[in-house]
């Protein structure tokens, strides 16, 4: 039996989730030998695969690049999984929303900075005028939220999503939907 691929990815978000991902320690073994991970941040692949069995999403869709990604990513992807509370519901990427982009990188990039007091234009991505979840610009199929979901959470779902089993964590599939 060949062995399923598997991608995560990190839009705007802190990489807890996939340190908690991490966390599996010696359960990462057991993972390994049921699929390849084909694209992640902690593995040195640059583009997005053009089919993926499943893919984890960490952090919400912030800027023109991630709303880009995501929605290759869903097309590429045949099980979409918004992992933790930025993915499932903005979360603190979202805490931005009041405030604005304009007035962010203006106190980021100007009032904050002793010199060079300008806003990048070529290595910041344009933001986005809202922050907003994963589900908010592509059909996500499961949830799994946390901030960050536990890697107990995290066996117990890939395992179930790898093999198959039912995914017997109710609020994690209703999350959202």
């Amino acid at each position: 039996m060949s062995k399923l691929k598997l991608a995560t990815a990190w839009l705007d978000g802190c990489s807890g989730c996939h340190m908690s991902i991490l966390d599996m320690d010696e359960r990462l073994l057991d993972i390994a030998e049921l699929v390849d991970v084909v694209y992640s941040p902690i593995v040195d692949t640059k583009e997005f695969p053009d089919y993926v069995d499943i893919t984890l999403v960490e952090g919400a869709v912030a800027s023109v690049d991630d709303e880009k990604k995501i929605k290759k990513i869903r097309a590429h992807s045949k099980l979409l999984v918004a992992m933790g509370d930025c993915a499932v519901a903005g979360n603190v990427p979202s805490m931005r929303n009041p405030i604005g982009p304009e007035a962010i990188l203006k106190r980021a990039y100007i009032e904050n900075a002793s010199a060079q007091q300008q806003i990048p234009c070529v290595v910041v991505p344009q933001l986005l005028r809202v922050v907003r979840p994963v589900h908010e610009f592509v059909k996500v199929d499961v949830f799994l939220p946390g901030c960050p979901p536990s890697a107990d959470t995290f066996h117990t779902a890939l395992t179930a999503l790898i093999t198959g089993a039912s995914l017997d964590i109710p609020a994690l599939t209703r999350f959202g939907a």
